[in-house]
């Protein structure tokens, strides 16, 4: 039986992704580029500006705000080094307080602030988070190129965390044995993989390690 094929931007069961972020990764992306087959034209080039709420205390919850959206993910479990993260939430501004006592701060894993408020607007949501002494918000801008090989979803991005500039690499899948294989043809395999919490830990001084160049 022939494996269903990954389709970028549709929901499909949950993915397994190598990803990772340095300084260079131009032999990789010429290879991806080269190798890709067709992709939805809206998929060759997307820009966004996101905001990242980074816990100290949390590395399982992946929050991030964008067009006045609040999405979390939550990491599943990682096999042969890939990880998988599943849909936890998504919310929209204003936000209501029962949602943020019964979901968002129960992500970030901090203690939690009086809430004296039956809805909170995105300002203020922020305000409440850049004061917490255990939470972030990071400004993340995105440029992706995405492509697609060997089934797999894969992307290049350039990344600005609270502006300084990152690249990152990754392919996705619902199948474990595809990924491997695009990360041999695409000479990604000596990268750490790190998702995008590890990653701007780093950058902002969160978490004492490089990048993977």
């Amino acid at each position: 039986m022939s494996k269903p094929a990954m389709k970028i931007g549709e929901i499909s069961k949950p993915r397994f992704e190598f990803r990772t972020f340095g300084q260079n990764f131009d032999e990789s992306a010429k290879l991806m580029a080269r190798l890709s087959g067709p992709v939805p034209k809206k998929v060759w080039e997307r820009e966004s500006d996101e905001i990242y709420i980074l816990s100290k205390t949390n590395d399982i919850n992946n929050t991030k705000i964008r067009d006045g959206k609040m999405d979390i993910k939550t990491y599943v479990q990682t096999v042969d080094g890939l990880e998988q993260w599943n849909p936890l939430m998504k919310g929209e501004f204003p936000i209501s307080k029962e949602v943020l006592v019964k979901d968002v701060f129960p992500a970030f894993q901090v203690e939690m602030p009086a809430l004296t408020q039956d809805t909170y607007t995105y300002e203020e949501f922020m305000a409440m988070i850049n004061a917490h002494r255990d939470l972030q918000g990071v400004k993340v801008h995105k440029q992706r190129f995405g492509y697609m090989v060997n089934n797999t979803i894969c992307e290049v991005g350039n990344v600005l965390i609270n502006g300084a500039k990152v690249i990152t690499i990754n392919s996705e899948s619902t199948d474990l044995d595809d990924i491997k294989k695009t990360r041999i043809d695409c000479k990604l395999e000596g990268y750490e993989n790190l998702n995008y919490l590890q990653a701007i830990k780093r950058v902002i001084g969160w978490i004492n390690k490089p990048l993977a160049n």
